[in-house]
């Protein structure tokens, strides 16, 4: 640190983009332009602590009613930040202490509006009663545990992006979650809804190891997966708005298989969802989706556990198969 004497440019032989790079300001000597000297090393003591209060402690107070009462509809808004972290986590927490359980509010009777730049955990162990909707993005952990509620990540309306085309939301999306819905108007990215064990989630692509290990719920992607999906994956279903063949290459088909998507009342489940994405989200993919919906549904990819393989791995968990000991 503060030893530019030391560094230079590297040229990268045959690659002129790289060697037009300008980094002069970067190795700038500060202290000699400075004309004094200046330390090199930290000379202070620090460990800056965590200044202002939870965002949840602002949302408490604002719907202490609602909080106590069960049944008062509240809607309220607030700005935030990528430092805002865990939002809706603590006031979950206080509605099932008040409450006993997670499923007494009615859903969305707290309306939380966000916008901005969500920090980790938005709706971690989000219990029902509670939509949280955010324009903007969010970071890593959305939804993570969550037992109930809503979580819809919109983009704004002015933009100058595809939403379908780039990241709402960041990795490790609904890790755990045993309930509760998701709705992005974007793509996730690695490891989305890994050990889902409930949720419900539309998002418009996903990045590697999606649904990996995953025991139950129901997930719609209305775009393309990375790499290994569907890895360890023992439960619940996946339904992917992608070419077969692409989906062939993305599949870890250890324990899953593709199956026919041709169920009517599978069909019209799907459509609800997405219907509902399009009415939350505003989701310009879905709109087109919904559309040319005959043409679309023969575009959708529905993954599921092996069946022999589930019923095998649940025998196992009761401990009424043994593996057969080979004599030598």
């Amino acid at each position: 640190m503060g030893r530019p004497e030391f560094l230079r440019q590297r040229e990268v032989p045959g690659h002129p983009k790289a060697n037009r790079i300008d980094l002069s300001r970067v190795l700038v000597d500060v202290a000699r332009q400075a004309g004094r000297d200046l330390d090199r090393v930290s000379k202070q003591s620090r460990n800056d602590g965590i200044k202002d209060a939870p965002l949840d402690d602002t949302i408490i107070k604002d719907v202490a009613q609602t909080i106590e009462d069960g049944k008062t509809p509240i809607t309220v808004r607030y700005d935030v930040v990528n430092t805002n972290r865990n939002i809706g986590t603590k006031l979950s927490g206080r509605i099932a202490k008040r409450h006993n359980g997670n499923h007494v509010i009615p859903n969305g009777t707290i309306d939380v509006q966000l916008q901005g730049s969500a920090g980790q955990s938005l709706g971690t162990f989000l219990c029902g009663g509670i939509r949280l909707t955010l324009t903007g993005e969010a970071n890593d952990y959305v939804g993570k545990g969550m037992c109930g509620g809503e979580i819809i990540v919109k983009a704004p309306k002015v933009r100058g992006f595809k939403p379908a085309e780039n990241a709402i939301i960041g990795n490790t999306v609904m890790y755990g979650a045993t309930g509760g819905r998701l709705f992005a108007n974007g793509r996730a990215g690695e490891r989305f809804c890994v050990r889902n064990s409930g949720g419900v989630a539309v998002v418009e692509g996903v990045g590697d190891h999606g649904c990996e290990y995953m025991t139950d719920g129901l997930v719609v992607i209305l775009g393309p997966t990375g790499k290994n999906f569907g890895a360890g994956m023992s439960g619940g279903a996946a339904y992917i708005y992608d070419n077969l063949e692409h989906m062939e290459l993305m599949l870890n088909d250890e324990m899953v298989n593709i199956v026919p998507f041709d169920d009517p009342e599978d069909v019209d489940n799907i459509r609800a969802l997405i219907e509902q994405h399009l009415e939350l989200t505003e989701s310009e993919m879905a709109a087109e989706i919904l559309a040319d919906w005959p043409t679309a549904v023969a575009r959708f990819v529905k993954v599921a556990p092996k069946k022999d393989v589930a019923a095998t791995a649940r025998l196992q968990e009761l401990g009424k198969i043994r593996k057969p000991v080979v004599a030598k």
